[in-house]
């Protein structure tokens, strides 16, 4: 499959959580932000970002929802900070089955950052422009990256069954169609 090199913008934000204090208005305004119609309620359960507490380091952490994953990782160990006790993902990024973070909270479907993508498009997130302590950063830079060309249909079918099947197996079964096919012709 031809791979080509193209420029691409890639849009980041880098968190300092050595300034975070943990005033959690970047949850408010993203909640707000992607609420349906936009600004009309405040549930921090859509909000793309939750900022954790760091029991090892003593600091808040705010945490962007990543790629849905389905499968659950091992990550199961327990922390308890002030009386409470935590899990190993409640640092993670993904949203996965084994627990609600990261979800609609009236449909399940999982949430990823999208970086407030809007029309017009804003000069930043949201949740940088409202991060008084400046922990959140918006950050472009463009990357080299590598695209697979587009394939026809007929070759991502193709290539599906291969994968599935082996290559070997494909070509036995179109040898096998070509010949039947000489012969009924003949």
């Amino acid at each position: 499959m031809p791979v080509e090199k193209k420029k691409k913008i890639v849009k980041t934000i880098k968190i300092d959580v050595d300034k975070c204090n943990g005033c959690r208005a970047c949850e408010v305004i993203c909640s707000a932000f992607h609420a349906a119609p936009q600004y009309s309620n405040n549930n921090p359960g859509r909000a793309r970002i939750q900022v954790s507490f760091d029991p090892l380091k003593d600091r808040y952490v705010p945490v962007f929802a990543g790629e849905y994953t389905p499968a659950e990782c091992l990550g199961r160990d327990k922390y308890i900070i002030n009386g409470k006790e935590y899990e190993e993902c409640e640092f993670c990024r993904a949203s996965c089955p084994s627990r609600n973070l990261f979800k609609e909270p009236d449909s399940g479907l999982p949430l990823k950052c999208d970086m407030c993508e809007s029309d017009p498009p804003l000069d930043e997130p949201m949740c940088v422009k409202w991060c008084v302590d400046e922990a959140l950063t918006y950050e472009e830079r463009e990357e080299e990256v590598e695209e697979e060309v587009k394939l026809e249909d007929l070759e991502t079918g193709l290539e599906e069954l291969a994968n599935k099947y082996g290559l070997d197996r494909i070509a036995d079964t179109l040898a096998r169609m070509t010949s039947k096919e000489t012969a009924t012709k003949k």
